[in-house]
């Protein structure tokens, strides 16, 4: 950095800091110093407050003019099935219909990041709830020729999480790491016990330094269809768990989701 400059930074973990390069005179010598200042809690509220203004006014305008829209089409529909030579007219209404519920379906899942609910915590085994994620997601990736190999600790770590919730994040994490590979690749499910952690690896296409420097970025995304709500519902949920964690892609290719677990039991 120069004297007398500062930079924000947001890390893959989704910790966001802000970095000055600053100085003082003692004695008539110039004496520089970094300041380094966390502006994660702060920035993440701002965001919040944001968009969930933005997705509450936008789901109630989308789903009142869906209901409408699809209500008019079925009476439509109605007048049309009585009549002759309407078929073409009522595949294309059905297809409209259709395209109003992709849209109401759509934005039902911005709002469902607004509302995520209190986690309910329990002691749970961590490798439990890793094996039946994995039963779960195995068929979807064995159909494009991916493995999902589990490294699990023999100390099964016992968590305090909220295992709906909880299987969510990991459903996504494991969903992301398949749209990673595309094609024949292998995802590495790892749990340890000191410290107590839960990684998921994947040997995908990786992670660019501009891309992790936006991830956990409300609305960012990288797929073509992306929605850019998927980190933010983990990095959320991960939250409320009092978890750290990180998503950064390796020297050995390997691009690795580690959760850390600070509300654990160990007996």
């Amino acid at each position: 950095m120069q004297p007398d400059s500062t930079k924000t930074v947001r890390l893959g973990d989704s910790m966001i800091y802000r970095c000055s390069c600053l100085s003082f005179f003692d004695r008539r010598f110039l004496h520089p110093f970094i300041l380094i200042e966390s502006l994660t809690d702060e920035v993440i509220k701002a965001e919040k407050k944001a968009y969930e203004k933005v997705i509450r006014m936008i789901a109630h305008e989308v789903n009142n003019s869906v209901a409408g829209i699809t209500s008019s089409i079925d009476s439509v529909n109605l007048v049309l099935n009585e009549m002759d030579d309407t078929e073409d007219i009522v595949d294309l209404m059905k297809i409209s219909q259709e395209r109003c519920m992709r849209m109401s379906r759509f934005i039902t899942n911005f709002a469902d990041v607004v509302k995520i609910p209190e986690p309910q915590l329990i002691k749970t085994k961590l490798n439990n709830v890793v094996i039946s994620c994995k039963t779960f997601m195995e068929r979807v990736s064995a159909s494009s020729d991916i493995n999902i190999k589990l490294e699990l600790c023999d100390e099964d770590p016992i968590v305090d999480i909220d295992i709906s919730l909880f299987e969510q994040v990991l459903v996504n994490i494991i969903k992301n790491a398949n749209e990673s590979i595309g094609q024949s690749g292998d995802i590495i499910i790892k749990t340890t016990n000191n410290p107590v952690m839960l990684e998921i690896a994947d040997n995908g296409e990786g992670i660019s330094k501009d891309v992790e420097e936006k991830l956990f970025t409300p609305f960012f995304s990288t797929k073509p269809n992306g929605q850019g709500i998927g980190l933010i519902f983990i990095r959320d949920v991960l939250k409320k768990h009092n978890c750290t964690f990180s998503l950064h892609t390796y020297s050995d290719g390997y691009t690795r989701f580690k959760i850390y677990f600070h509300n654990i039991n160990k007996s």
